[in-house]
């Protein structure tokens, strides 16, 4: 016997991974109100590396259309300004000191439009991340079989589990983008 074990629940878990990660996503794309988790995507440039805002800023929302970012470190303010301006958010911040003000534009039809193609950028990202997972899945099985630890009809039984698995996650995931697209859209 292989130390190799299938665990469809365990595929499961890292299916719902994606999903909780897509959500996580679509949460920040904004519906026309000022959100700390709109910048939450944005990677800055710091220290050599690529950082997540929220490691060198703290984001706050004075006012419903409204962000403010304090950075935390003088000489990455202009770092921050760049990333912000770079997202694809369609942002642009005003620097006073460390802190930038970031107005959050009325949202046009155009725009709206953009954000939808950036929620179906998401959405396909965790489809990728579910087949992925699915593959993984269905290798670990076929080297079970190729062992002898599993029977073909074993393979067959287990690979129809994770292709169910896999098409409740896709199916989850087009919901999650359904719901998104419909909020955007709407407002």
């Amino acid at each position: 016997m292989s130390v190799n074990v299938f665990d469809i629940a365990d595929l499961k878990r890292r299916m719902q991974g994606a999903v909780g990660v897509l959500k996580h996503e679509l949460g920040g794309l904004r519906t026309g109100r000022a959100s700390a988790s709109l910048l939450e995507p944005v990677q800055v440039d710091a220290y050599g590396t690529h950082m997540p805002l929220v490691q060198v800023a703290t984001v706050s929302v004075p006012e419903p259309r409204m962000l403010s970012v304090q950075v935390w470190d003088r000489g990455m303010v202009s770092a921050v300004e760049k990333a912000i301006r770079d997202s694809g958010l369609g942002l642009n911040p005003n620097t006073e000191g460390q802190v930038l003000r970031i107005r959050i534009p009325e949202l046009t039809q155009e725009r709206r439009q953009e954000m939808v193609k950036v929620a179906h950028k998401y959405t396909e990202a965790a489809r990728v991340s579910v087949r992925h997972v699915r593959r993984d899945g269905m290798d670990l099985l076929k080297k079970l079989e190729k062992d002898g630890d599993i029977s073909a009809d074993d393979l067959e039984r287990m690979s129809k589990e994770v292709q169910k698995a896999t098409d409740e996650t896709i199916a989850e995931v087009d919901l999650t983008l359904a719901q998104k697209e419909k909020e955007i859209l709407s407002v």
